[in-house]
């Protein structure tokens, strides 16, 4: 009888004095949220004057930026003209293209996008594509293919204008 009593005595205090913790949960405004979070509308690019360069520089600035993904683990001897960090000290966060795109020199290339191996002799020397649509594609591929996977570079300021012409220079370029 003593432990019966002792049970229901707890169990009775313990129901009576159950703090309630839904006030200590926190409820963000979910829709807020998501409303930042969302790209501003597709948004077309015209290919500034110069940007297409068979400068050896820029070429490999754009072949950095495809081949890796962020600053502290990036490979390879930076190029000139690139930084590890965004002025703010963040790691600079490159393209790592070749998760989802094959080209020249490419390890464990992805297969998701089109493969941009040969690009130029496939695409620019037939007039299949011009420079503007590989920059288009680049800055923001949401223009011609609104439900696109590719990142929104430009339009989210994930590169600047001189990245995307470095990239895009790469991938036009004629590899040896």
């Amino acid at each position: 009888m003593k432990r019966w009593l002792l049970l229901s005595t707890t169990i009775g205090l313990g129901v009576a004095f159950a703090a309630n913790l839904s006030d200590a949960i926190e409820r963000p405004e979910a829709a807020s949220i998501i409303q930042k979070d969302l790209f501003g509308p597709a948004k077309a690019y015209t290919m500034p004057a110069g940007c297409i360069t068979d400068d050896k520089d820029a070429i490999a600035r754009g072949a950095y930026i495809f081949h890796n993904l962020n600053g502290e683990k990036a490979k390879g001897k930076l190029p000139a003209g690139l930084s590890k960090k965004n002025a703010n000290g963040s790691p600079k966060q490159y393209g790592n293209c070749v998760a989802c795109h094959n080209i020249e020199g490419a390890k464990g290339a992805g297969n998701i996008g089109p493969d941009l191996t040969n690009y130029h002799a496939f695409f620019i020397e037939t007039g299949t594509r011009d420079n503007q649509f590989v920059y288009q594609k680049i800055a923001d591929a949401r223009v011609d293919n609104p439900k696109t996977h590719m990142t929104i570079n430009l339009t989210t300021g994930l590169f600047t204008e001189r990245e995307i012409c470095d990239i895009t220079s790469y991938i036009v370029s004629i590899k040896h």
